[in-house]
């Protein structure tokens, strides 16, 4: 265990400086030297080349993790298998290689009009799809190992870094021009991929000697079936986070998905608290599902706690956010040609808190004998998502790309939680929900009478009194949703954190 949470400590600590280095690149150094069409062009290189690893993956993590215990013998290359998650990502790319070269007329054709600029780089996505591939591949030898620090440093922070030093050399510099930006994307993810294999190498404890032996023909129907239903799951999973921004670039042009791009990065802040806490919460769930009989009583009680801390901690952030956007975005270099992204925030924010309050109810699906059910529902969302992207971008715009992920999500997660309730008998629904809900309105009318009467005093204010009228704004605000959460009982996680807080003041 101390490995493994030593291992953590580091991980955390990479991931945090990541966020960190993104947001500065995102915010002060893409919107300052890039164009919109140059950002757009960026954002759907990589979700080209991201959706195409993903697919030519074939599951190979997830199943290197399910498969594990069947090669496990102590030795470097445990029976081949870090040999075959090797073998099977190279043949999945070859298979991606011949569907992209017999669709390459049909996805010019889609892009050519709005999007020239993409189609004029579109080969770039081959290279940088490979090294993302095989960067997947040696982080998930790596996790076996129980080494995970340093491959989590190199994704979070040097594959950042190395987009950075781009973008410098691009828009601050001009050392080198649209061609050589989207070279060092390529030339970066290279490096990843070169140092987690080194890191593997040089750690001593792994082999890419195959061996045949214990392929035993129950095993590779096993392998077949499970990479069979994790190849459809990965299809819908990799599509749907980038389908809006192809849908925009292609109906649209690049120009409107570099707008898009920097709402959705921003909107994308709201479901930070769900990545650790979902972490955490999921190995207690699993084992109250997995009891027997289920301890349904103990799973339901865990997602309502669950979702009722996520729904608040989220819809904080999100009124947070869009209760000083405005001013965000003055502040933003080129600010104003991002603000035609303001609803995309509100809509992508509301999609993404429906998504992480309620997704942990979903997750209780996996746990039980009916998960390859699930497909069917990622199916639903895939169609659903596709059918509205196609539908309300000509008519809304970048808000008809949003509006399509909000929609589509919904009806995902209504059908999906209806199943589960009944054939599970698992929910994350709770009263306390909608008292959450109202806190949030009051939070946001509260906002509304500051700045109506601040409005009253302060005709054509200073930067620096907006700055600073925002600050005390946002404090009052935030302290007034906290008391109201605090007194009302809402959340006893939260009540708990604020008493050891206060505990702690004493003390000092």
């Amino acid at each position: 265990m101390g490995i493994i949470v030593r291992q953590s400590i580091k991980g955390t600590i990479a991931t945090y400086i990541g966020v960190i280095i993104g947001f500065v690149t995102t915010f002060f150094i893409i919107t300052s030297y890039l164009t919109t069409e140059e950002v757009g062009l960026t954002r759907v290189l990589v979700d080209a080349a991201t959706l195409f690893s993903s697919l030519a993956l074939m599951g190979t993590s997830s199943s290197t993790f399910r498969f594990y215990p069947h090669f496990k013998d102590g030795s470097r290359n445990q029976q081949g298998l870090y040999f075959w998650t090797l073998i099977i990502p190279f043949v999945g790319f070859f298979l991606f290689l011949i569907c992209f070269f017999a669709f390459k007329g049909l996805i010019v054709r889609v892009f050519e009009d709005k999007s020239p600029l993409f189609v004029n780089y579109i080969y770039y996505t081959l290279p940088m799809a490979f090294f993302m591939l095989y960067m997947y591949v040696f982080e998930a030898n790596a996790t076996i190992l129980e080494r995970v620090a340093i491959p989590r440093l190199i994704r979070e922070v040097f594959i950042r870094v190395g987009l950075l030093v781009g973008y410098l050399l691009f828009g601050l510099w001009h050392v080198i021009n649209l061609d050589g930006l989207v070279i060092v994307f390529c030339v970066t993810y290279g490096l990843g991929a070169l140092l987690n294999l080194c890191y593997l190498l040089f750690s001593q404890k792994i082999s890419f000697k195959p061996n045949f032996k214990n392929i035993t023909p129950e095993l590779r129907r096993d392998f077949l079936l499970y990479t069979l239903f994790l190849i459809t799951a990965a299809l819908v999973g990799s599509v749907m986070p980038t389908l809006s921004s192809f849908f925009i670039s292609a109906k649209m042009g690049l120009m409107f998905t570099g707008v898009y791009a920097i709402a959705n990065y921003i909107a994308t802040m709201v479901e930070i608290p769900a990545r650790s806490l979902n972490a955490i919460v999921q190995p207690r769930i699993a084992v109250a599902l997995r009891a027997t009989p289920p301890d349904l009583a103990t799973a339901n009680s865990l997602f309502q706690q669950v979702s009722i801390n996520l729904l608040l901690a989220g819809m904080a952030i999100l009124i947070l956010i869009w209760i000083n956007l405005d001013l965000f975005f003055d502040i933003l270099p080129n600010g104003e040609q991002y603000a035609a992204g303001k609803w995309v925030v509100l809509i992508l924010g509301i999609s993404k808190l429906i998504s992480s309050t309620l997704n942990i109810g979903g997750s209780s699906l996996s746990y039980t004998r009916w998960y390859y059910t699930s497909l069917f529902f990622t199916i639903i969302l895939l169609i659903s998502s596709i059918c509205l992207n196609n539908y309300l971008i000509p008519i809304c715009g970048i808000e008809g790309g949003a509006l399509a992920t909000l929609g589509s999500n919904a009806i995902y997660l209504v059908i999906l939680l209806l199943y589960i309730k009944w054939r599970v008998g698992t929910y994350p629904f709770s009263w306390k929900q909608l008292l959450v809900l109202a806190i949030g309105l009051l939070m946001l009318g509260l906002n509304y009478l500051i700045v109506a009467f601040v409005g009253k005093y302060a005709q054509e204010p200073s930067m620096a009194f907006r700055i600073v009228e925002a600050l005390i704004r946002t404090g009052i605000v935030a302290l007034v949703g906290l008391l109201v959460m605090y007194y009302g009982k809402v959340s006893p996680y939260l009540n708990d954190l604020i008493q050891k807080v206060l505990r702690m003041g004493k003390k000092g």
